[in-house]
């Protein structure tokens, strides 16, 4: 067996797919991607839409992308354009862009057939006396008064409706199966729902009244042909409706198959809860760099490659589950590893003057642009007296096993020299603005020529070349591992440290970098331009750290 076959991922769904194409229930493959144009995407979307376009793919058949835009009052141009550019960012393709506005009239066709056999009703109820009388989990649910209105009627009642004769909320249509069916669904659900305003982003004010997401689901993948629908867990109870909606019309059946959604801590993925958080100005907008969103992750310097690899590694299950964010973190550094110049910037200065250097001398120093990939080469990084070096990397009592800069000590200055600390000055407070050392000159790019060695080495950039920019430290954006956890609710478990602004400086070649363009801050981090940069100030997101603090910080508070 080849390396190739040993690898192929496998999984129900895909085994399912397999068996229906052998046994010739299907003779190929049609999946769709069924999107709701009323939010952006966010990463749960993902894992639904690799499952949909990796089976159509690895079987040699078709994906669509349908837009499932049934309900006017939520739905916008704007979103159906950025759930494209998202998808094809993720490197999916597709064979035609539908909507389920272009089955309307046919749609609308097929509900008058059911009418007319009399398994669908015009009801009169108000949605309270509606939702009142569905019963419960153990009890039956109680026939509408209007469930035996006639054939006639019912047809006369739903073209009045569709007219525009009756006010929101006055009339549904319904289809009648069995209100005390033990599957709630089956009671009865609703078909057709009056809504006049909006208007349509599609068919502005041709339409007065819009299906339930429940009609119009299994209905607009028979139509195009769908062979398999492959829904998350939410919709399994619903598929026994789909399925009776299809066999009384007598259409193509497709397959529904329904998997895990994926879940994260310390992550919210509700559509109407990220709606709150930029509707109250909690976050700054949909792509805030803190939200789940994929426009949100771009922004913030994650990768396609790096979603993408998350997802394979959390696989397809049918059980709920949570993964962990520091999975997708840790995808997302394994991958910038491999491609991120780096460069070297201070995010929290301390001065530092080199006493015994030449005041009106500069150097340039070779640095390594990237040591995984040696393709990438070096550059030149000016040197002179007066640096900027991290507050971290001195202290001036120094802690047990502290070995970077403090009095006395010896470090080595990344791609440069050996410098000693020799004295500080500090402010009225007492604090320390200003560290004093000497160079040694023979050690030139990083070793002694005596043999002597260092246990540190720090990074700094030239304060005369420098380039002053923010930066923007994330933090996740919630503190439970479950948000949603006791009655607090996810409003009241966010990080107040979500989102720090620095003040930083960083080596020349980072002062044209372009947006949206990633790096590695040599020792702390990888960053990505921020789309807000500008000529006069430069803005660098932070993305992930070079290692998972957070499960460190975990473990000290547990």
């Amino acid at each position: 067996m080849s390396s190739e076959e040993t690898t192929k991922p496998t999984d129900f769904i895909r085994e399912a797919v397999a068996e229906d194409l052998k046994n010739g229930r299907f003779k190929s493959i049609r999946t769709r991607l069924p999107p709701e144009p009323n939010g952006y995407l966010h990463i749960g979307h993902v894992k639904a839409f690799m499952i949909d376009y990796l089976i159509a793919k690895e079987n040699g058949g078709e994906l669509v992308l349908r837009f499932d835009d049934t309900n006017p009052a939520k739905e916008e141009t704007e979103f159906v354009q950025a759930i494209e550019e998202d998808a094809r960012w993720l490197g999916i393709e597709w064979v035609k862009v539908t909507y389920a506005s272009d089955y309307f009239g046919l749609l609308y066709d097929w509900a008058v057939q059911l009418v007319k056999k009399g398994l669908a009703y015009v009801d009169d109820q108000t949605p309270e006396e509606v939702s009142a009388n569905r019963g419960t989990l153990t009890q039956p649910g109680k026939n509408s008064p209007f469930r035996d209105r006639s054939v006639e009627e019912n047809l006369d009642l739903l073209e009045r409706m569709k007219n525009g004769e009756f006010p929101e909320g006055s009339r549904i249509l319904r289809a009648k199966i069995d209100m005390a069916h033990p599957n709630i669904n089956m009671r009865d659900p609703a078909m057709y729902r009056i809504i006049k305003t909006p208007p349509h982003h599609r068919t502005g004010d041709a339409w007065k009244i819009y299906p339930m997401y429940d009609w119009s689901h299994g209905q607009n993948d028979s139509m195009e042909g769908i062979t398999h629908s492959l829904c998350s867990l939410e919709y399994e109870n619903h598929r026994p409706l789909y399925e009776w909606f299809l066999d009384q019309l007598g259409v193509f059946k497709p397959r529904q198959i329904e998997f895990a959604r994926l879940n994260i801590n310390y992550t919210v993925m509700s559509k109407r809860k990220l709606r709150r958080l930029v509707e109250e100005n909690l976050v700054k907008g949909w792509d805030d760099p803190r939200m789940p969103t994929l426009r949100a992750m771009r922004r913030r310097g994650y990768s396609a490659e790096a979603i993408l690899e998350f997802i394979r590694r959390v696989g397809v299950a049918k059980n709920y589950s949570v993964s962990d964010v520091a999975l997708l973190e840790e995808c997302v550094r394994d991958d910038l590893n491999k491609h991120s110049l780096r460069r070297m910037a201070v995010i929290r200065p301390l001065k530092v003057i080199i006493d015994n250097y030449p005041d009106d001398l500069t150097e340039e120093m070779s640095a390594i642009n990237n040591p995984e990939d040696p393709e990438a080469g070096s550059r030149k990084v000016p040197f002179s007296k007066v640096l900027y070096i991290e507050q971290d990397d001195f202290r001036e009592t120094p802690p047990p096993k502290y070995y970077r800069l403090f009095p006395g000590n010896e470090v080595r200055l990344r791609y440069a020299y050996f410098i000693k600390c020799t004295h500080v000055v500090k402010n009225d407070a007492g604090e320390v603005i200003e560290v004093h050392a000497t160079y040694d000159p023979t050690t030139r790019g990083g070793d002694a020529q005596d043999g002597r060695k260092v246990k540190s080495t720090i990074h700094w950039v030239s304060a005369a070349h420098a380039r002053k920019v923010e930066v923007r430290m994330y933090d996740r954006l919630f503190t439970k591992e479950d948000p949603e956890e006791g009655d607090e609710g996810f409003l009241n478990c966010m990080n107040p440290n979500s989102l720090e602004i620095l003040t930083g400086y960083v080596e020349p070649a980072l002062a044209s970098a372009e947006i949206g363009s990633r790096f590695q801050f040599e020792r702390l981090g990888y960053f990505c331009v921020d789309k807000e940069t500008t000529s006069e100030k430069p803005v660098f997101n932070l993305t992930v750290n070079l290692k998972d603090t957070w499960s460190k910080v975990e473990k000290k508070t547990k």
